[in-house]
């Protein structure tokens, strides 16, 4: 199923899913409109020459995905839990990119980690089932103990020589 993201002059920016069973349901299909998805562009850091110091060519995505309805609870807090770095303090989704020299790259990029995000965020973990201890195990530990237990009582002082 596609991913859409869409902005207000009707182009659509199609992202394709791997078909997972992991997955929520509600992110099979998904429309973000960017007038909720923010973007700034700011002088890029690194090396670029004289260019550098005109061109803001750094892309920054501000998006609240608590207000904007479209995650579900479960996905939102395993997006909070993952990427808690990316997150302000208001809940705003920062994500920024200066791979490249190209505004437009840029953004692209930063369409492409937010995907990414969402998408590792939809994964359900799969529950930790425990181990039991085999019997060789078990058995080994008891006898270190009692070889610990055994040296321990070598080292007691002995009071009567009698």
């Amino acid at each position: 199923m596609p991913f859409y993201i869409h902005d207000n002059l009707g182009k659509f920016y199609t992202i394709k899913l791997p078909s997972t069973r992991n997955r929520v349901r509600a992110l099979r299909k998904m429309n973000i409109p960017l007038e909720q998805v923010g973007f700034t562009f700011v002088r890029s850091s690194g090396p670029g020459g004289q260019n550098v110091n005109k061109v803001a060519s750094k892309a920054q995505l501000r998006w609240n995905p608590g207000k904007s309805g479209l995650l579900s609870s479960e996905v939102l807090e395993r997006l909070e839990a993952l990427f808690p770095a990316h997150f302000t303090k208001e809940g705003d989704l920062l994500i920024t990119s200066q791979k490249n020299r190209d505004q437009l790259k840029n953004r692209e990029d930063c369409l492409e980690k937010l995907r990414n995000m969402i998408l590792e965020a939809s994964k359900i973990p799969k529950p930790r089932i425990p181990t039991r201890r085999t019997k060789s195990s078990i058995r080994r530990r008891l006898e270190n103990k009692e070889k610990n237990a055994q040296k321990k009582q070598g080292r007691k002082n002995i009071k009567d020589w009698d």
